[in-house]
């Protein structure tokens, strides 16, 4: 776990480093209350870390028989270099819209094994976590800028000026044109598209945390998120409409905002993975969510980094990304159930806790390994997910049983290296119509192909779009 001397994760500093470094990470065990610095890693060069075996050489690629690459289309310029992250992803149509530290990525999917770049939007603030709607496509800030453009810079968080939501118009993917920003505190570190229930409008539950004493539009406590409605007809009217504090009584150690949030709009769900704290949220007044419910794992969670329902939203699972997602965590010093994912049954509307799953291969000390982002497959009477576990790869598994979950397939590259552990691998593992797509931090984007029979029926459910953190019934 990157251990840091002020409460805020190091991505907060990354406009004083320089651009072509290395990561350096170690995880001492889950430390429950402290700090972890999720997501980003600090880039930096590091000293030789010894020999290393590892499983795999280096760029070295083993799967199970039914998951297999059909394409990679590497990072192109200027999202080329080790500190430009690939991030998150979001559908629609025959389109593909990848975040990246430096900016997002339109790719044409049509053709899943020759996928094609539109446009690429040179706009950088981490993480650049993204969303779309019909000619909309929202975009997070969470690094102090010194304005709201994407010639900003990035500035120390005592001087921050703005960060938050940016929107584009997306109407013509060659051409995507940015038309509004709207600053909130503590940026945005991700947000969750959910639509209002007279479709006239969206709101965009935006999660951040980190805040401290000296850090503008950042100050404690924030144990809120914020939410901005996003009038369909006119986006540039967007603006936060409320900042409802999710943590009345105060949260659990390190808990000081949200990491993420999926919501379950059919059935006026949410699940927040809030650092310390994981929970269950009533959101029938879109505009006004309401915890109903929160459990905490104070032996083997160190960080609740996100959330996935079922597909009929009786189960949720949580992640641990323990180390910040720079840890190499995926080895039998730190075990089963530690940055891993927690499944939970809904009981009365209460969360309850029935196992925990983490992949069951071991990684190098070279390579940064954890639970990390996934979607549901849409197998008909089964709960079958897919997910990203950075450079230990992308994970299949079956959590129908949910005190018995299984791997059903999986997919990885060998270490970046074999003597330094540079931060890298899948960021964003989804299914979407037929393929999985992965945003990998270093190596670009990737699709695989799974064998039918491993997910009886998921080909016939057709998206017309997906935000994965706006989980639609099947």
């Amino acid at each position: 776990m990157i251990q840091l001397s002020a409460p805020q994760p190091a991505w907060r500093r990354l406009a004083g480093i320089a651009a072509a470094g290395l990561l350096v990470a170690t995880v001492a065990g889950a430390q429950t209350g402290a700090q972890a610095a999720p997501d980003e890693a600090e880039v930096e060069q590091v000293a030789d870390v010894g020999s290393v075996t590892a499983q795999l050489a280096v760029d070295e690629i083993s799967s199970s028989p039914n998951l297999r690459q059909i394409a990679n289309l590497p990072k192109q310029a200027p999202f080329d270099t080790l500190s430009a992250l690939g991030t998150d992803v979001a559908f629609q149509g025959p389109f593909a819209y990848v975040g990246n530290y430096e900016g997002f990525t339109i790719y044409n999917i049509a053709n899943p094994a020759a996928p094609k770049i539109m446009s690429q939007v040179h706009c950088p603030g981490s993480q650049n976590d993204i969303s779309v709607h019909g000619g909309l496509l929202f975009l997070s800030t969470d690094s102090p800028r010194s304005d709201d453009s994407c010639a900003s810079t990035g500035v120390p968080s005592s001087q921050t000026k703005w960060e938050g939501i940016k929107v584009f118009d997306i109407s013509n993917p060659v051409k995507p044109e940015y038309i509004k920003s709207v600053q909130t505190a503590c940026g945005s570190h991700t947000h969750t598209l959910v639509p209002a229930k007279d479709k006239e409008s969206i709101y965009l539950y935006v999660s951040s945390y980190g805040p401290s004493d000296t850090y503008v539009g950042c100050s404690r406590p924030h144990d809120s998120i914020s939410i901005i409605e996003v009038p369909v007809k006119s986006p540039t009217d967007a603006a936060v409409v409320a900042m409802p504090n999710l943590f009345p009584d105060g949260g659990y150690t390190n808990t000081s905002g949200c990491h993420d949030i999926t919501v379950f709009p059919e059935k006026d769900l949410a699940a927040g993975a809030c650092m310390g704290d994981g929970v269950l949220m009533d959101i029938s007044d879109r505009a006004a969510p309401r915890v109903i419910h929160s459990v905490r794992d104070t032996a083997n969670f160190a960080f609740w980094h996100s959330a996935t329902f079922n597909n009929t939203g009786t189960k949720v699972v949580f992640t641990d990304e323990l180390g910040g997602g720079s840890g190499a965590t995926c080895n039998p010093t730190i075990g089963p159930k530690r940055g891993a994912d927690a499944i939970y049954d809904i009981v009365d509307g209460k969360l309850v806790f029935r196992s925990y799953f983490k992949i069951p291969r071991e990684n190098a000390s070279t390579e940064n390994c954890v639970a990390h982002n996934g979607s549901l497959i849409p197998v008909p009477g089964r709960d079958v997910m897919v997910q990203a576990w950075y450079q230990g790869g992308i994970s299949v598994w079956d959590f129908t049983d949910s005190a018995n979950p299984t791997e059903i397939g999986y997919w990885e590259r060998g270490p970046l290296s074999a003597t330094q552990r540079i931060l890298g691998g899948s960021w964003s593992a989804y299914y979407y119509n037929g393929h999985i797509y992965s945003s990998d931090i270093q190596k670009g984007f990737d699709v695989l192909e799974i064998d039918e029979e491993s997910i009886p029926g998921a080909k016939t459910h057709h998206y017309t779009r997906l935000n994965v953190q706006t989980q639609p019934e099947y």
